[in-house]
């Protein structure tokens, strides 16, 4: 079923093609659904977002502030210094010649200043919803246990085999045991010598397996024993812990601000688009 925006015609088959275009990721997220309940619901987000983009492109040309012709030329060349194969560019553009694609370009930069000028002096956010936020999305926030870890660690790869890289590893490991300090140690044997080994605050989630098991089992101050990852033979030496514990307010306050002040934009360009709807003549033939 095709549509006609303000006397523009959009065929069936470029909601169709929005639909497959929105299809992988949809289909990841509703799981849940039917595949019939999926695909109506697909062709209706689909219907909508080409009715938004066709609104919203209307405007930009009737309304939209003028390009100059210098500032398109620019970004037409900056295009074209991506493109390694010149007509490559011309498929992606479905274009024979620079004056389509300038068409192009001149759109989406009238499309962009026209949502710019939506979100024009918006309100920032106030400290009641920045503490809001904070307080209903805590888990986000929130850090694993850490452990402050340097390691004597040797490789096992195409130059170094098993056998070798123990070795070598034991002969750190009987060092330790003789008093000889993990700092001392570290430097001389290790494959990995940069800041002494140090791995600096590593979180619980963040390393393999067998590290993690053998980290968060010491206290502040033990070296483990030689133990084996998949990169190789390791010796850890724990020198802080921190237990798990949420982020303070001031600690994320910059990055709350964003996620707000991204709510408010959306919020303002949905307002610009249900405005342009209002006034719009719809019809499905």
């Amino acid at each position: 079923m095709a549509l006609i925006v303000n006397g523009e015609r959009v065929e069936d088959s470029v909601i169709k093609q929005e639909a497959e275009r929105l299809r992988p990721d949809y289909e990841r997220v509703f799981t849940d659904q039917s595949p019939q309940e999926r695909e109506a619901q697909l062709l209706d987000w689909s219907k909508e977002n080409v009715l938004e983009r066709i609104l919203i492109n209307q405007e930009a040309k009737e309304n939209g502030e003028e390009i100059p012709k210098e500032e398109i030329e620019a970004a037409l060349a900056k295009l074209k210094e991506q493109y390694a194969d010149a007509e490559q560019l011309y498929k992606d553009f479905d274009a024979k010649d620079d004056k389509k694609i300038k068409e192009q370009i001149e759109l989406q930069m009238r499309v962009e200043r026209k949502l710019k000028e939506a979100c024009n002096d918006l309100a920032k956010p106030s400290k009641a919803a920045i503490r809001e936020y904070y307080e209903e999305n805590k888990e986000q926030f929130t850090y694993g246990e850490q452990a402050r870890v340097a390691h004597i660690v040797k490789y096992v790869n195409w130059q170094t085999d098993e056998e070798a890289a123990y070795n070598a590893i034991k002969e750190a490991h009987d060092e330790l045991k003789s008093g000889v300090s993990f700092e001392v140690v570290v430097d001389k044997h290790t494959d990995c010598a940069d800041s002494g080994g140090d791995l600096g605050n590593v979180m619980r989630g963040q390393m393999v397996e067998e590290f993690e098991d053998a980290v968060f089992n010491l206290g502040v101050g033990e070296v483990s024993d030689i133990f084996r990852t998949r990169f190789g033979f390791h010796i850890a030496k724990v020198y802080d812990k921190k237990p798990a514990a949420v982020a303070e307010l001031e600690e994320v306050q910059s990055q709350i601000v964003d996620a707000l002040e991204g709510r408010i934009r959306e919020e303002a360009v949905n307002k610009f688009i249900d405005g342009l709807k209002s006034k719009a003549k719809i019809e499905e033939v």
